[in-house]
């Protein structure tokens, strides 16, 4: 049986190869009877174009490369965060009929691969301002949009953040207005990262306006991770009785920290009230459930991919840069603090 072609479809339908193309793709002018008509012809064949085919007519491949650089301080397979965020990627891209190709990359990748697989764009994610790829990408010559990222000088890159300093800010104001004054933060490196140290900007922001100096001291850097969080509860263990609230400024840290805290005879929120941030799909259903700061996965990946088809399709948009809003969701890992709240540790 020979393969069905364009050709085929368009002579059946009684139209143009043309009209069946502009059909596919949602481009041109098609009435509404002469597309249903061309769809049911195409349904009917389950006719799918050739990739080989398009890629030589078009110059597209329809694939974006999504990068996440790995490495010992929080790698793509710790944290569920980043494939809920590659999977809402890859959703709103299979909406626009393209394939995602995911890579996680070192600081070293020559990210050849993107030139061999001939990529219609990239989508970067939590690349840092002093990372070698970045001229790498540039020099690429490919559409790029950068999630996560923070860049200094980069006023001509297409950026996608969440308003990671409102998230910070509105962690710890839920906290203090619970009555907690000694809240120890548990996050990556805050000097290479852009979104942890936004994070923190927003956390001293808080207590600044409280009348509360930001104290280093309460602050535990750790790999972002479960296991980063779980030996991190030993420190904020040790930092207590005086700490009495922990904002961690990632959910998966949150999650591990609560495990350790629970070994170490400490119970959440009676003792000590503990918030995340990220809100992932786990979050809600921990116990206690998590308090956290929620952030718009699936509307993140949307953004992304409508910034990248346009950049794509020769549409570079105006706006460079936008910041998504993000939001609290009160939980039962915190509590308000009472004068009795403190960890009874033994002698």
């Amino acid at each position: 049986m020979n393969k069905i072609t364009i050709k085929d479809i368009a002579a059946e339908a009684g139209v143009s190869i043309a009209t069946v193309s502009n059909v596919m793709n949602g481009t041109g002018r098609v009435s509404g009877e002469t597309a249903k008509r061309v769809l049911r012809v195409i349904d009917r064949h389950d006719y799918a174009p050739s990739t080989a085919a398009r890629y030589l007519k078009e110059r597209r491949s329809q694939l974006i490369g999504i990068l996440v650089p790995t490495g010992d301080r929080g790698r793509l397979e710790d944290n569920p965060f980043y494939w809920q965020l590659v999977m809402a990627v890859e959703a709103e891209a299979r909406e626009e009929r393209l394939h995602v190709i995911v890579s996680g990359v070192t600081e070293e990748d020559p990210l050849t691969f993107v030139q061999e697989r001939q990529l219609d764009g990239i989508i970067a994610i939590g690349i840092t301002g002093d990372s070698p790829l970045l001229g790498r990408i540039a020099q690429l010559d490919v559409p790029c949009v950068y999630l996560d990222c923070y860049l200094a000088g980069g006023e001509n890159l297409q950026v996608v953040n969440m308003n990671d300093r409102m998230g910070g800010y509105l962690g710890t104001k839920h906290l203090l207005s619970l009555g907690h004054e000694r809240i120890a933060v548990i996050a990556g490196d805050i000097v290479t990262s852009g979104v942890y140290e936004e994070r923190w900007l927003g956390y001293t922001r808080a207590l600044e306006e409280s009348g509360i100096a930001a104290d280093r001291a309460l602050l535990v850097e750790t790999p972002v991770s479960l296991l980063g969080g779980y030996h991190s509860a030993q420190q904020v263990y040790m930092l207590s009785p005086k700490v009495t609230a922990v904002f961690a400024f990632s959910d998966v840290a949150a999650i591990g920290l609560m495990k350790g805290l629970q070994e170490l005879g400490v119970r959440i929120p009676d003792d000590l009230s503990v918030m995340g941030y990220d809100d992932i799909d786990y979050a809600g259903f921990m116990t206690p459930s998590l308090t956290t700061i929620r952030q718009d996965i699936g509307t993140k990946g949307k953004t992304a991919i409508r910034r990248i088809l346009s950049m794509i399709r020769g549409s570079v948009p105006a706006e460079h840069s936008v910041t998504l809003p993000v939001e609290l969701k009160r939980r039962q890992s915190t509590a308000r603090r009472f004068q009795s709240n403190s960890i009874q540790k033994e002698e």
